[in-house]
């Protein structure tokens, strides 16, 4: 009898232990098929939409920013759900991101200017040559009168607002200056969209300490937080959805340089006799708008031409741009 009641328990035990593994796995099974979907009732299948993470500490250039008053944690959730949601532009500036970052980021350093302003040349552009309805121009999205004032050459012929180099080199004088004057990155960042005369002004009539407690157009005011979930998004790219490897990004190209020089130069055939394709030569050099130089001044310009080994994307890649890891941040 006592083996028989033994027997039994040892048959019940087994029994639940099944049916507890069994309910496990249809749990888990129906989670992972579920995913980021739910069913209704109706059975309609709809997505699960999630509010993006707001982290509990943020700074821009090492200054910090005040979290804990609800509009600016409200005002930097509005950005993350815009460019997490908006996920096309911002993949795009992800895969920009590898290709045209290499290029500013040291001439920022050099320059004294804190990393984090490349943000804001992401959100001024999206990092291409962009013209706004203002007719501002570049990847820093200069006013031609601006760009001009910070040594740019623009003319008919020529737009060095769409020269990488020579345009960031312009952004680092103009930032310097406001920060010399505003005391501020976080100030020189918002003067940077509305003007330095826009931002004082209103915190003066305001007695407004900061960026943060000034009241200020609706464009400026997201301004400094668009560049905030920007900087966010790319640095913790999976906590908002995005799964990025370095093969799915655009390599830098290599490049090496010649000189341009003398009057009525017939574009076509200089890239010919340089050995490259028309196209190739202004999508390395956007800065040149005509096909053919006048170059009246008669200056020397500097070019790009690709290396020698050539545009492929097989040649292009390096072995760090061939991984197929995901990367943490850009």
């Amino acid at each position: 009898m006592k083996d028989k009641k033994s027997t039994i328990a040892l048959v019940l035990s087994v029994v639940a232990i099944a049916m507890l593994t069994f309910v496990c796995a249809t749990s888990k099974r129906a989670a992972s098929e579920e995913g980021n979907s739910k069913q209704l009732k109706s059975g309609r299948t709809l997505p699960i939409i999630l509010s993006p993470v707001l982290p509990d500490t943020l700074d821009f250039c090492g200054e910090a920013v005040p979290l804990d008053i609800y509009y600016v944690r409200e005002g930097l959730d509005r950005e993350l759900i815009s460019f997490t949601y908006g996920h096309t532009s911002t993949m795009m500036c992800f895969k920009r991101a590898y290709r045209y970052f290499p290029i500013i980021e040291p001439i920022l350093k050099k320059n004294g200017i804190p990393e984090d302003f490349k943000y804001l040349c992401v959100i001024e552009s999206s990092l291409t040559n962009a013209t706004s309805p203002a007719k501002a121009q570049g990847f820093w999205q200069f006013m031609k009168a601006t760009g001009q004032t910070y040594n740019l050459e623009i003319n008919d012929e020529i737009d060095m607002r769409n020269n990488i180099e020579a345009s960031t080199e312009a952004a680092c004088i103009f930032l310097k200056s406001l920060y010399s004057r505003l005391g501020s990155w976080t100030a020189a960042a918002a003067s940077y969209n509305c003007g330095e005369g826009g931002l004082t002004r209103n915190m003066d009539k305001q007695s407004a300490k900061s960026y943060y407690h000034t009241k200020l157009n609706n464009e400026t005011s997201r301004y400094v937080f668009r560049i905030l979930a920007m900087k966010q998004v790319m640095q913790h790219p999976q906590d908002y959805g995005f799964y990025l490897r370095p093969c799915d990004l655009y390599p830098p190209i290599p490049t090496r340089k010649a000189t341009l020089s003398g009057q009525n130069v017939d574009l076509y055939s200089f890239a010919r006799k340089n050995g490259v394709s028309y196209k190739v030569f202004r999508e390395l050099n956007p800065w040149i708008t005509t096909e053919k130089l006048t170059n009246r001044a008669n200056k020397s310009y500097t070019v790009k031409l690709p290396a020698e080994s050539g545009i492929s994307i097989s040649k292009i890649r390096s072995s760090k741009d061939k991984s197929t890891e995901y990367i943490s941040k850009i």
